[in-house]
């Protein structure tokens, strides 16, 4: 099993000087990959595509790329860049978004989200694999005139992952996507769920076994009940999500910060084996600073010795 952390956040994002060093930081430890989300401040595929040129050996991703308001053509360039940047070691992490984020911010109409992913995906499969596509559906076109780019040799096609966790999102994600990144859906909903429905969608349409990269917030701690407060404070907005209501119901817990694996080395690495269990092929821990510098150096330090098994 490998194991990544986040980087940055939507609402605080690091100088990019701070960020490759916490990246090259992170490396050192022993982790696998970092992980970016996109904000309104920066684009997490040009940040991806810095920091893994600066840290070579690191896989880094963006987790995750709302469809909405975007288009196959532009992602699929940015995701290339950021491939041939980094020689072969992004992720792109796409993401259906929310209702209130689509509408308040794009001013577009949160309208057959399924629908459009399964377009988007459709149309982005052979910009990423050959450069070239030629699609015509009901939401969105993507025609290229002449191949866009054709991957080198020396790198392969980028992965796609879409951050689903419902039926649809799922099923869909199995059939066109390499695999999912599910957030705040604890081992249960992992176990029972997400993972075989989209490994039945995957099978299904004769796809290899999907990625199952899990999110998890995470911190190894003295201060578990201090540390736990913080955790409740900033995940409270998920709990207004109906996607991440679903996925916390189902993962047995009543508050998303339930799901927060806070803790000791033992404490956390039982956790950890939990998702493996579960399902999971890699985990990527998230929220790592919500008890300072020091617990964060800790958490990281604990997950660098799993990842190196």
């Amino acid at each position: 099993m490998t194991l990544g952390v986040t980087l940055g956040s939507t609402s605080r994002q690091l100088p990019i000087d701070d960020t490759v060093r916490l990246a090259r930081e992170a490396h050192d430890a022993g982790l696998h990959s970092a992980w970016f989300g996109q904000s309104f401040a920066y684009d997490s595929p040009s940040l991806a595509a810095v920091v893994g040129r600066e840290v070579p050996g690191l896989q880094v991703g963006t987790s995750a790329i709302p469809v909405f308001g975007r288009h196959p053509l532009l992602v699929s360039s940015q995701a290339q860049t950021a491939q041939a940047a980094t020689g072969g070691r992004y992720h792109l992490g796409l993401a259906l978004g929310t209702r209130h984020l689509t509408e308040t911010a794009f001013g577009l109409p949160y309208e057959r989200p399924i629908g459009l992913l399964r377009e988007f995906l459709t149309a982005l499969r052979p910009l990423l694999e050959t450069g070239e596509a030629d699609f015509h559906g009901e939401l969105l076109t993507a025609t290229t005139p002449y191949p866009a780019a054709v991957p080198g040799a020396d790198r392969p096609p980028v992965p796609v992952l879409v951050a689903a966790m419902g039926p649809q999102a799922l099923r869909v994600s199995g059939e066109l996507a390499d695999g999912v990144l599910p957030f705040l859906a604890g081992p249960r909903a992992l176990a029972e769920h997400i993972v075989p429905a989209v490994t039945a969608a995957a099978e299904a349409a004769g796809r290899s076994a999907p990625r199952i990269v899990a999110l998890v917030p995470g911190v190894v701690t003295a201060d578990a009940e201090g540390v736990r407060e913080k955790a409740a404070e900033a995940l409270a907005l998920y709990e207004r999500i109906p996607s991440y209501q679903r996925a916390i119901e189902l993962s047995g817990a009543d508050r998303a910060a339930g799901l927060a694996v806070i803790g000791d080395e033992g404490a956390v690495a039982a956790e950890v084996r939990r998702y493996r269990e579960a399902g999971a092929t890699e985990v990527v821990f998230t929220a790592t600073d919500l008890g300072g510098e020091d617990d964060r150096r800790r958490t990281w330090k604990l997950l660098g010795e799993l990842s190196r098994g």
